[in-house]
């Protein structure tokens, strides 16, 4: 059995109002270990929103809460918001097929390509679509850039690159600094890339694969197996494209090659702020594929610690209860992909902040703990909460998200998600110090997660926000340094994210995420205990946002 593990920051000078002397923070490593090995049985079936699963979530999360002395924080007192979701998944195709000057091609789903759609029709057809390749797909105007030049894409396929602009720009090309360099951007972000191909009249959008443009492999995005989610619109609201998916890299080249066009070339074309929108001529796309769609009412789960003294200012915990469900068996006959880490383990830290928080003094302030639905199927869960809150978000001091620890042992230094974004990291960095430890910039920027986790939900919002995920750059471990966390973070996103073998095992060793979660838990209850406000820095693109919602400064 391992011990509880405390924490204790002493306040010092960071934050702009005084604070209890001291803030401690207790961790049990056999309680977080417990709570994943339970979450992530084949009880829980996946925990899938919408299924059997999520009933039997639903109910252990609700009595794990009360259980921790927790009051409910939805919607009329209530433990659970309803969060109604549009789930489609794909049928066997009808028709799917690429016609060329060369003949007709027939791509292999989850092999050459990969396919879903968010409208909720019966069937997604696509009818001779021509196939128009629009660079990196990037309309921002502040950087005086627009890969669309005012093409018209009605009726046609929008063929995209992972990415920003200047992910591989050289020193001295045009597209050079011009975004985030190796940092991602939202417009690098394939859900952002599906968004604008729907504003510019597209039918469907394909993404071209590359696994450094994106950070993960081709097995990560046929995961979700033609299965896709999103929150209920009206039939005026619709904003999606039919059928919006991935190319392989060797279809897509295929596919070029058909139409006499060089992709390697397009690509370093693309690069340039003077690149113009290029048909692949003859080439078109036919579709006729049955969808089974089904609206279903999933729920976010919340529970607070109302403050003593400004219940109304509230400082949020966040991690995901949901994971993928049922899927196909892997070499091993396993075919729930529980998600024992991603993100079980994040649940089972905010009950290890829950329950030491709450063994204590009240609050001055409100703390809300938010266990999200929906986060695999695109934040779907907290962005339905940010944009129907029960608690303003200009009372919302901060979000604290937990999403993927790393489980490879005690570490030197803490990553930060979102370098110069917001005063956060700066209690971050005053925190990490009374461990032992220094922060470190994610070392895979590239992999935009500042924008793939449900703190960004609030982000969009205006509210600070901070995130913990393992993934996003190795850590110092105590026991083989960097390379050591390189090859964890290799080992987990290269063969269990978001697989069946992401699951509890006796080689976790949770002392890397004990830090994690107590240096989380601290700067909330930190917050708690203050009338501090932490700011977006200048520069940040969500500064304007939270000065225009009224929320203080100080």
């Amino acid at each position: 059995m391992l011990k509880p593990i405390l924490f204790a920051a002493a306040a010092i000078g960071a934050l702009a109002a005084p604070v209890h002397a001291q803030t401690e923070m207790t961790v049990d490593p056999d309680r977080l270990v417990e709570t994943v090995r339970t979450l992530a049985s084949d009880t829980f079936e996946g925990r899938a929103p919408g299924t059997r699963g999520e009933e039997r979530t639903l109910g252990y999360l609700i009595a794990r809460l009360e259980a921790l002395g927790l009051e409910p924080a939805g919607p009329d007192g209530q433990w659970l918001q309803k969060v109604p979701l549009l789930h489609t998944r794909l049928q066997t195709p009808r028709t799917l097929d690429f016609a060329t000057p060369k003949g007709k091609v027939a791509p292999k789903l989850a092999e050459d390509i990969y396919l879903s759609t968010i409208r909720p029709e019966d069937a997604a057809r696509v009818a001779n679509a021509p196939l128009v390749f629009v660079g990196y797909g990037v309309k921002a105007p502040e950087r005086g850039w627009d890969d669309f030049k005012g093409a018209d894409l009605k009726g046609k396929v929008a063929v995209f690159l992972i990415n920003d602009p200047d992910f591989v720009a050289k020193p001295g090309e045009p597209a050079a600094g011009k975004f985030g360099d190796r940092t991602m951007t939202y417009y690098g972000r394939w859900t952002y890339k599906f968004e604008e191909a729907a504003r510019q009249g597209a039918v469907a959008a394909l993404i071209v694969h590359n696994a450094a443009g994106v950070g993960y492999g081709w097995n990560v995005v046929i995961s979700p197996g033609g299965e896709n989610y999103d929150i209920v619109r009206a039939p005026d609201k619709l904003t999606s494209v039919r059928l919006q998916g991935w190319l392989s890299a060797d279809m897509s080249a295929r596919l070029f090659a058909a139409a006499g066009l060089d992709l390697a070339k397009l690509e370093v074309e693309a690069r340039s702020p003077q690149f113009r929108p290029m048909e692949l001529k003859g080439v078109t796309l036919n579709a006729d594929i049955p969808v089974q769609p089904e609206v279903v009412t999933s729920h976010n789960v919340l529970g607070k610690i109302t403050g003593s003294k400004r219940p109304d200012e509230v400082v949020m915990f966040g991690a995901h209860w949901d994971a993928y469900g049922q899927g196909k068996p892997d070499a091993e006959g396993r075919i729930y992909r529980a998600g024992a880490n991603d993100d079980a383990l994040g649940i089972a830290g905010l009950f290890e902040i829950a329950r030491s928080m709450n063994a204590g003094p009240a609050p001055e302030r409100s703390v809300v703990f938010g266990l999200w639905t929906a986060e695999e199927r695109g934040l779907l869960g907290s962005e339905y909460y940010a944009a129907n809150p029960v608690y303003p978000m200009e009372k919302t001091v901060a979000n604290l998200a937990l999403d993927i620890l790393q489980t490879a042992g005690a570490a030197n230094d803490v990553v930060l998600v979102g370098k110069g974004q917001n005063t956060l990291e700066d209690d971050m960095a005053r925190v990490a110090a009374t461990q032992g430890r220094t922060v470190t910039p994610e070392s895979l920027p590239e992999r935009g997660l500042f924008y793939r986790a449900d703190h960004f939900s609030f982000a969009k919002r205006g509210v600070p926000v901070m995130l913990l995920m393992g993934i996003a750059g190795a850590s110092n471990l105590k026991q083989g340094g960097v390379a050591a966390g390189q090859a964890w973070i290799d080992a987990y996103t290269g063969q269990c994210y978001h697989q069946a073998c992401d699951a509890w095992g006796p080689d976790w060793n949770l002392d890397g995420a004990v830090q994690d979660i107590a240096l989380t838990g601290i700067i909330g209850a930190e917050l708690a205990n203050s009338t501090n406000w932490p700011q977006w820095k200048p520069g940040s693109e969500f500064k304007a946002i939270r000065d225009r919602s009224g929320a203080p400064k100080e």
